[in-house]
């Protein structure tokens, strides 16, 4: 075994949408030689005026101390998309460095959707790690590129060693129930056809890699039948 593979995988929900009873999740991935690889951040602290529809709860830094970890222990952050319920705390990881998707980045710099939690996510350029398309970042993690909901959107496979591959579909697939190859999109995935090939590309992948567990981005009948931190998968 390689010795930065994955060993550890933690669930958090840090808010909700409470008028759809959605959670707002984030994940932490833990490897054998001691990194912390945050997968989003969750809400921003402060919730604009105009973006009412989410409601904090306990935010990422709170569900990370409580299982032993600072923000500055935080070696990367992998940013599936900017959007407020994604990247609202990125500015407090002063220690990572953020992963994204180059296509995503670039269209975000202009894209009003992202603005307001800039802030957060436009970081020093040295900070960030621009990717293109489906890559792998370390033994046992991998990004997915999917298209759709937003442009440059990333979707997360993580190998753990006793779990097995455990898929995070995020925003490419929200809802267990989309996840068909007749799925017409529930309305969230401003480009369909875009969405609609994404989500061939992630059943394709779990055929084809028999991955037993597909984690949805907001789907809160499955979310409750899921360990959350400090509970973990291995």
């Amino acid at each position: 075994m390689s010795h930065d593979a994955v060993k550890r995988l933690y669930l958090m929900q840090v808010g909700s949408m409470p008028e759809y009873q959605i959670p707002i999740v984030c994940y932490l991935v833990q490897t054998d030689d001691g990194r912390n690889i945050l997968i989003d951040t969750g809400l921003p602290e402060v919730i604009p005026e105009d973006e009412s529809d989410f409601k904090n709860g306990q935010d990422v830094i709170a569900q990370l101390a409580s299982i032993g970890i600072q923000p500055e222990d935080i070696d990367t952050v992998i940013s599936t998309h900017y959007d407020i319920d994604h990247a609202g705390r990125h500015a407090a990881f002063t220690k990572a460095q953020y992963v994204v998707q180059r296509a995503h980045h670039l269209d975000a710099a202009n894209n009003p959707r992202f603005a307001a939690v800039r802030s957060e996510w436009d970081q020093p350029a040295e900070r960030i790690r621009l990717v293109d398309g489906d890559t792998e970042l370390l033994p046992g993690l991998e990004l997915i590129e999917t298209s759709g909901h937003v442009p440059g959107h990333q979707s997360v496979l993580v190998r753990l060693p006793k779990t097995g591959a455990v898929l995070f579909t995020v925003d490419a697939v929200p809802f267990a129930e989309g996840f068909t190859r007749d799925a017409q999109g529930d309305g969230s995935n401003p480009n369909g056809e875009a969405g609609r090939a994404s989500t061939i590309k992630l059943l394709d992948l779990v055929e084809r890699e028999q991955i037993g567990l597909v984690i949805f981005g907001h789907d809160a009948e499955q979310w409750e039948t899921l360990k959350k931190a400090p509970e973990f998968y291995e």
